[in-house]
């Protein structure tokens, strides 16, 4: 059975650069790797402490547990005025009074305009949720709206050997 890869995309927006980014990987990897995507970013209520371990919604049980059974997760994010989109920000709060991202294998890709701040975000709340990456497992594309053609696909060649080293990585997480 192949390991399973969760993806999350941190863009809320159909069709996001984000989005396209994790479907060129999907299309590297899913010979050694079965994918799924986690859509319910916006579904989930607001983080709330007094509800992580009592009364926890069950869309976020839910979110909890494809988390846990995923083998590897993918994040793939745009940055939002120098921080990681609201949604996903929520989205990860649900975990920190939990063990289940730790030692978890992570990849971690931020695409933006820029993208630093929000890269540094991201690592920083994954290492406190005690995540396992390494500079190996992730990725950072600034300007990835030029990286695409007209029609959608991905062209531009530093990205596309970018994604290709990041699924040599990735095969070597679980």
């Amino acid at each position: 059975m192949k390991p399973r890869i969760l993806a999350v995309i941190g863009s809320v927006r159909p069709n996001s650069s984000n989005q396209k980014i994790v479907e060129n990987l999907e299309e590297l990897l899913h010979r050694d790797f079965t994918f799924s995507y986690f859509n319910g970013l916006t579904n989930l209520p607001y983080f709330s402490p007094d509800q992580a371990f009592e009364n926890t919604p069950e869309k976020v049980i839910s979110f909890r547990e494809e988390i846990q059974y995923a083998d590897i997760v993918l994040i793939c994010t745009p940055e939002y005025i120098f921080s990681i989109p609201g949604a996903l920000k929520n989205a990860l709060e649900w975990f920190v009074a939990t063990d289940i991202f730790n030692q978890k294998p992570v990849a971690l890709i931020t695409a933006s305009a820029s993208g630093e701040k929000g890269q540094e975000e991201l690592h920083l709340i994954m290492k406190t949720l005690g995540a396992k990456f390494s500079k190996e497992s992730t990725l950072l594309i600034p300007g990835v709206k030029g990286r695409f053609n007209a029609d959608g696909q991905l062209t531009d060649p530093n990205t596309i050997k970018a994604l290709q080293k990041l699924s040599e990585n990735i095969r070597t997480l679980p």
